[in-house]
């Protein structure tokens, strides 16, 4: 009977669920939080706890049971240098799952997996131009050697918008 035992498969190979957990914690470490579906950050939240206590413990064996996890020797630098000294008085729990809602292509329910302690740290997203935006700009550079009034008019009401902002 296999009662209570857990296997985390969603559709992959034992080598590429490796890889990819060993990715998403690396991409954890060095940025400080991820974006993913609740079923993977779940599965990596456990890998990214036991390499974090790993790196509490800090010896040479602790260290290269954490390379052999992560496959990045930069990220597993970045954790025993800079992450674990974080967590030294802390007893686990050093993520959290913040649930985002569903993606637009397959409603998977996505999630933001995040280092406690990190969210100061972590840089928002650059905002995107508009449509709008891009469309004023491309034509304004098509307008750069042609004398139009109209478009230098709108040119100027775009630049004026921009100022206020």
């Amino acid at each position: 009977m296999r009662h209570r035992y857990f296997t985390f498969k969603i559709g992959r190979s034992s080598a590429h669920r490796t890889a990819m957990l060993g990715n998403q914690v690396s991409s954890l470490i060095m940025h400080g939080q991820i974006k993913t579906t609740i079923v993977k950050a779940k599965q990596t939240r456990r890998v990214a706890e036991k390499m974090i206590t790993y790196a509490k413990k800090g010896d040479l064996h602790h260290r290269r049971l954490a390379i052999s996890k992560i496959r990045d020797e930069d990220a597993v630098k970045k954790l025993f240098a800079e992450i674990a000294p974080k967590y030294v008085d802390r007893k686990g729990g050093y993520t959290r799952i913040i649930r985002i809602g569903q993606r637009l292509g397959d409603a998977a329910e996505m999630c933001i997996l995040q280092l406690v302690g990190e969210e100061n740290t972590v840089k928002p997203a650059k905002k995107k131009k508009s449509v709008a935006k891009k469309a004023a700009d491309s034509s304004a550079e098509k307008t750069v050697g042609k004398k139009s009034p109209k478009k230098a008019v709108a040119k100027a009401k775009i630049e004026k918008s921009e100022e206020k902002k």
